[in-house]
């Protein structure tokens, strides 16, 4: 899945002068955390977000006594130094950008130019969507040595029992480098015969733990 595919293209946008009211209303309006500052020609040249907006503005209870520091520009306030993103980028790249440093949105640009923009919440949908977790089915965990070849051999032991896999994640065991945990969402609400079947061909399932069937 690509970035164009899971970015918002109606991006809310402010420029470097207006002010931190100006802000203020249309995060509340649009209901909002992240404002891209863009100038005249579309061009991404800063960023502010609501935690940029609560530490330059004053308490609710000295709002009369600094009303002069609503008026600032959100050139006094905004970043300049912003990671971006591609259309054409994989949403994994992405998700390992907001992991690795720790953004809560990523503008997207194309020619230079504001064209999207990806927040935690899209990745989130995302990764709900790649797992099929939001689609009726059961998970089922199956331990199997780190060689090639492996994941065929599970799903077609699944495949028999004409279940549809929904989705398939693969993590490193970590207590054992020698082998990987593969995590299968099928679409079945009953997974028991296709357990069955994975133990009968030696695979270790680590979930689910159903009673009566010794894991």
């Amino acid at each position: 899945m690509i970035v164009e595919e899971i970015m918002k293209t109606d991006v809310t946008t402010l420029t470097k002068d207006d002010s931190i009211a100006d802000a203020i209303k249309i995060m509340s309006a649009n209901k909002v955390r992240h404002l891209p500052i863009t100038d005249h020609a579309n061009k991404l040249v800063g960023l502010v977000t609501d935690r940029d907006i609560r530490d330059a503005t004053p308490s609710i209870f000295h709002t009369e006594l600094f009303k002069e520091d609503l008026q600032k520009p959100l050139e006094t306030i905004m970043k300049t130094e912003i990671i971006s993103g591609h259309p054409l980028d994989f949403a994994e790249e992405i998700a390992a950008i907001f992991y690795e440093h720790r953004i809560g949105c990523l503008p997207i640009l194309k020619d230079n130019k504001l064209v999207g923009i990806v927040t935690e919440t899209d990745l989130l949908h995302t990764l709900v969507q790649l797992t099929g977790a939001h689609q009726p089915g059961s998970q089922i965990e199956v331990k199997v040595p780190n060689r090639a070849g492996m994941l065929f051999e599970v799903t077609e032991v699944i495949c028999k029992r004409k279940a549809n896999i929904q989705s398939v994640l693969v993590y490193p065991d970590k207590k054992d480098e020698k082998f990987k945990i593969l995590v299968l969402r099928v679409q079945t609400m009953n997974p028991t015969l296709v357990i069955e079947d994975l133990k009968k061909a030696g695979f270790a399932v680590l979930w689910p733990n159903l009673p009566g069937i010794s894991l």
